[in-house]
C-alpha cells in the first residue's frame, strides 16, 4: 500500500507501518472504486485483506447508521476509511511534529487519530466525532491498538476550548463555511486543513490555513480532496415550489458541470450556488439552487444533438444567467487554475481570492 501510494514524507510513512490500517477496519465495509463491493472478513478474509491495503477508501456507514452496509439499494455514504494517499496528502500538508497540540474534527474509525497520536504524542491528540455509535467504536480501535489520545463526542464545529491553543487542525469531513471557533481555538502560525467543498462537483479542493495574529486565517487551495460532509453542513433536498418560467439556453450546460477546477471554485464565489447532476433516459440534468432559498432553483436539461436546451427556473433569481455569467467572468481572468485561489477567514466570515487576499471574488 505504501509503494502505491507514491510520494510520502519520512515521518508519515513511519506512522504508517506503526499504525497497521486493518486494525480500524470493520469485519464489514463497502469498497468504494468503480463499482462498490461489500467485503466480509468472516466470510472472505483474503479478499478482505487485499481491499484494506489496497488504496480505495472503505465506507463503514451508510445514512448515519439507518441503512444495513449490505442493503441492494445502498444509501448515502456518511463514514468511511478514507483512502489512504488521501490521508497521507493531508498528514503531509498540516506537517505535524512532535509536541504539536492537534485537533482532529471526525474521528471516524479513528486510524487518523491514530497515525496522529503517533507523530505528535498521543497525549498531544483531541479528536471529535459526532457519531455516538462511531465513536464509542473508534475508541476501542484505538485502545485496542494500544493509543488513548483525547476523545470527544459532539460537534466539531464547537471544537475543544478547554484543549486549547491548537498548533493543527485537521479536519476530514467536507466543509462548505470554515467555523471561525477553528481560528480562534489555535496558536497564531499554526494551520488548519481542511477538505473545502463548495457544493460543485468539480469544486472540491484540499485548503491550508494559517492563522495569523490579528485573528484571521488565510491559504491557498491546493489539490483535489472530496469528503463526506460535515452533517451540520450538508445541504437538505428540500426544493419546494415558487412561481416558474422556461426559458431555452444555448450554452450546452456540460460546459458548466465539467469546467475545471479553478472555475468551480470562482462560479461558487461569485453566486453561493450549489450544482448537482444526474442522467435519466439519455437526457443530462443539471440542477441548480440556493441552499437558503429551497424556493429558488433551476433545471437545465441537456438533450443530445439539440440546438438549444431546456432552463426551468422556480423563483424571481435567475440562477442559470448567474452562473453563466459567473464562468465567464472566470474565463476573462484568463481561466485560472485551482492553485491561484486562496481563502481568508475572519469572525465576519470567510471570503475567497484569486492570488492574493486583496483580490477578493465578489
Amino acid at each position: 500500500m505504501i509503494d502505491d501510494i507514491g510520494d510520502i514524507s519520512t515521518p508519515v510513512k513511519r506512522a504508517l507501518r506503526a499504525v497497521p490500517r486493518h486494525q480500524f477496519i470493520p469485519p464489514m465495509g463497502l469498497v468504494a472504486g468503480d463499482t462498490t463491493t461489500i467485503i466480509d472478513r468472516d466470510a472472505d478474509p483474503a479478499t478482505w485483506l487485499d481491499a484494506v491495503y489496497s488504496r480505495l477508501p472503505i465506507v463503514t456507514q451508510l445514512d448515519d447508521g439507518a441503512t444495513d452496509l449490505r442493503a441492494e439499494a445502498g444509501g448515502l455514504y456518511t463514514s468511511s476509511n478514507s483512502a489512504p494517499g488521501t490521508v497521507t496528502d493531508f498528514l503531509d500538508l498540516l506537517d505535524p511534529c512532535p509536541g504539536h497540540r492537534v485537533l482532529e474534527i471526525g474521528t471516524g474509525t479513528g486510524w487518523t487519530a491514530a497515525l496522529l497520536s503517533h507523530l505528535v504524542g498521543q497525549q498531544n491528540v483531541t479528536s471529535i466525532e459526532v457519531d455516538a455509535a462511531l465513536a464509542e467504536q473508534a475508541a476501542k480501535n484505538l485502545s485496542d491498538a494500544g493509543m488513548h489520545p483525547h476523545l470527544i463526542t459532539g460537534d466539531g464545529a464547537d471544537g475543544s476550548p478547554e484543549r486549547t491553543p491548537f498548533d493543527r487542525v485537521h479536519i476530514t469531513c467536507g466543509i462548505r463555511t470554515v467555523p471561525y471557533t477553528w481560528v480562534e481555538q489555535t496558536r497564531p502560525g499554526g494551520r488548519i486543513v481542511l477538505p473545502y467543498d463548495p457544493g460543485y462537483a468539480a469544486g472540491h479542493a484540499a485548503l491550508r490555513l494559517t492563522v495569523k495574529p490579528d485573528g484571521t486565517a488565510s491559504g491557498k487551495f491546493t489539490g483535489y480532496a472530496a469528503y463526506m460532509m460535515m452533517r451540520s453542513q450538508r445541504i437538505a433536498a428540500n426544493a419546494e415550489r415558487g412561481p416558474d418560467r422556461e426559458t431555452r439556453t444555448r450554452i450546452d450546460p456540460r460546459t458548466i458541470t465539467e469546467a475545471p477546477p479553478g472555475a468551480a471554485l470562482a462560479m461558487s464565489a461569485l453566486t453561493g450556488l450549489h450544482l448537482s447532476t444526474d442522467q435519466q433516459d439519455g437526457r443530462f440534468l443539471t440542477w441548480l439552487s440556493d441552499p437558503a432559498a429551497p424556493a429558488q432553483w433551476a433545471l437545465i436539461t441537456h438533450v443530445p444533438g439539440a440546438d438549444d436546451y431546456e432552463v426551468y427556473q422556480v423563483g424571481d433569481r435567475p440562477l442559470w444567467d448567474e452562473v453563466t455569467d459567473a464562468y465567464f467572468r472566470w474565463v476573462d481572468w484568463g481561466e485560472p487554475g485551482r492553485h491561484r485561489f486562496g481563502m481568508t477567514v475572519t469572525p465576519d466570515g470567510q471570503q475567497v481570492w484569486l492570488d492574493t487576499p486583496q483580490q477578493a471574488i465578489e
